[in-house]
């Protein structure tokens, strides 16, 4: 009997394994942050806005969590109105996984710019029906939602969603709680614009909660914090490649040691300013020495150690 109940246990332990994707998800929940507006999530933050006639579900969830779906069905338990859009903060998929499951009541809506990435790369998601260049306002019943693309900032798609009237701003992966690195790196970035437009989300106004794409909740002084260290970054990359020293030398000089005490900075400060030396790389064009790219930055240059799945 005890070979039985062994094999039981293997058999059950492989099982639990598949289903979590062989790694240890949080567990997801829901959080009333106003009147109408949610956070919901676990490894990632969605957020979903009630109104008279309707829901709007911003993001979805992590590839293989079961997230979305588990969503789906607590609205279904909670509120007597059908979802109405899915919104997609843009198109990376880790966070707007699982948005399918809403085909049967919602239309998508994202920025023009995602849509045609997320049918080239196949994202795992509801492909938008409805988009939009620079703003967009969606009426869920007494309840507005406006949407906003400040320029390429993350990504060339990247939206903000806001809803003046419960002061919420969802600002997915363009800020993080309190004093923080936002993201691992900045490939997909544009530094001149993401910077302008920080500054512009630090001063908006019905603005009282900020929904960040991982951690905690936060508010606008957190775009400050991000801006300030985000521009000293540029400035000290682009002034140590103007005295003429290569990117070995660069990460050894700039340390960005005044911004320690942000979270995330051990882990990603030699990612961001490997990323930010390739960003200034196309952005400037030297007196002397120009055309040198593959000499100075081989195809496979090491980023580093960056875990885009090691949590909130």
């Amino acid at each position: 009997m005890s070979v039985i109940r062994s094999l039981f246990c293997v058999i059950l332990m492989g099982l639990c394994a598949a289903a979590f994707g062989q790694r240890n998800l949080p567990a997801p929940t829901i959080d009333q942050l106003t009147e109408h507006v949610y956070r919901y999530g676990g490894l990632t933050n969605g957020a979903f806005i009630v109104g008279s006639e309707g829901i709007a579900v911003v993001d979805g969830q992590t590839c293989g969590s079961g997230g979305t779906q588990w969503l789906k069905d607590q609205l279904a338990e909670r509120f007597d109105v059908p979802v109405k859009y899915v919104i997609l903060s843009h198109d990376h998929e880790m966070h707007i996984c699982g948005l399918e499951v809403f085909a049967d009541t919602a239309r998508a809506v994202a920025h023009v710019n995602a849509k045609p990435h997320i049918i080239r790369e196949g994202r795992r998601t509801l492909v938008p029906e409805i988009t939009f260049d620079q703003n967009m306002q969606l009426d869920l019943g007494g309840i507005e939602v406006d949407l906003m693309w400040l320029g390429p900032t993350h990504t060339d798609n990247l939206i903000q969603v806001h809803v003046p009237s419960e002061g919420v701003l969802i600002a997915v992966d363009f800020v993080r709680e309190g004093k923080a690195l936002a993201m691992p790196e900045l490939r997909d970035a544009d530094i001149a614009n993401s910077i302008k437009a920080l500054g512009y989300l630090g001063r908006m106004e019905n603005v009282d909660i900020v929904v960040p794409g991982h951690g905690g909740i936060t508010d606008q002084q957190a775009f400050i914090y991000f801006r300030d260290y985000l521009q000293a970054l540029r400035d000290r990359v682009l002034e140590q490649m103007v005295a003429g020293k290569e990117i070995e030398e660069i990460l050894e000089i700039v340390t960005m040691e005044d911004f320690s005490d942000y979270g995330w900075f051990h882990q990603w400060i030699r990612s961001n300013v490997i990323t930010m030396w390739e960003q200034m790389y196309h952005y400037r064009e030297p007196t002397e020495g120009g055309g040198r790219y593959e000499s100075e930055f081989p195809i496979g240059f090491p980023v580093g150690e960056v875990d885009k799945f090691n949590g909130p």
